[in-house]
């Protein structure tokens, strides 16, 4: 069993029978511990201002008067807690995925589902924590963790191919799935994460791994079954590349 602390969180909705039953959850939950109940968004955020750094995780409702909980989700941004939206409303997943939430879980939902996105946090929690506190390596790390479909995902360097640039979204195409990973970041931030000696932008819109370059043709990359055009802006530096094995 982990010895870390217990989760500290806060639960955040405006109808007293929800607020109480995402109460009574986190309160029987052994690694979640109750830091406090709020009827509005608006007691919420004053209190984590009140005190700031304490807050693990929130549940919070999405329909609420004054300030709803996608709007605090917002105003705390990255460096608030992390958060589960709660609502009776299942078409608000997608913004609850762009303000970078855990999970969402529909009304009415039981334990077992509470449960699942609390072990959820926990898991966060502990791989964020061992990533911050792990030494400095020695070599290049040989993966990248990314956020996708509410959670963080490890990923092998190696098993990418290639990394597609979707307006706000990246999608990371791997050796190992035909299922490619969609992820909430510019290809400019994801351009940063890679190492610059395994992998190249040559196209505004693509990432290649360089050691999965099939074949050259009149200024495309083969990677299996899928051609990637080389675009003017980049097609210098990839020249240069391919120099030094020509």
């Amino acid at each position: 069993m982990s010895s870390r602390p217990p989760l500290q969180c806060i639960a955040v909705d405006d109808e007293p029978l929800a607020l109480g039953l995402v109460t009574s959850f986190i309160q029987k939950t052994p690694f979640l511990a109750l830091a406090g109940r709020f009827g509005s968004a608006v007691e919420a955020l004053k209190y984590l201002h009140e005190h700031p750094g304490t807050v693990d995780l929130a549940f919070l409702d999405i329909q609420m008067q004054e300030l709803n909980g996608l709007e605090l989700a917002r105003v705390l941004g990255p460096a608030g807690p992390r958060v589960v939206f709660t609502t009776a409303f299942s078409q608000y997943a997608l913004d609850g995925y762009r303000v970078d939430a855990l999970d969402y879980l529909v009304k009415p939902f039981n334990y077992e589902e509470f449960l699942r996105a609390a072990n959820k946090a926990r898991a966060y929690a502990e791989l964020t924590a061992t990533h911050a506190t792990a030494p400095a390596p020695a070599e290049e790390e040989e993966y990248l963790f990314l956020k996708a479909e509410y959670q963080l995902v490890r990923v092998a360097l190696s098993d990418v191919l290639y990394v597609e640039g979707l307006k706000d979204y990246v999608k990371v195409h791997l050796k190992s799935t035909p299922r490619a990973l969609l992820s909430l970041m510019s290809l400019k931030a994801m351009e940063e994460k890679l190492p610059a000696r395994r992998f190249m932008r040559i196209h505004r819109s693509f990432i290649v791994a360089l050691d999965k370059i099939e074949a050259v043709r009149r200024l495309t990359v083969q990677i299996g079954a899928v051609t990637i055009p080389v675009g003017d802006q980049y097609k210098e530096a990839f020249l240069q590349f391919l120099s030094r094995w020509t």
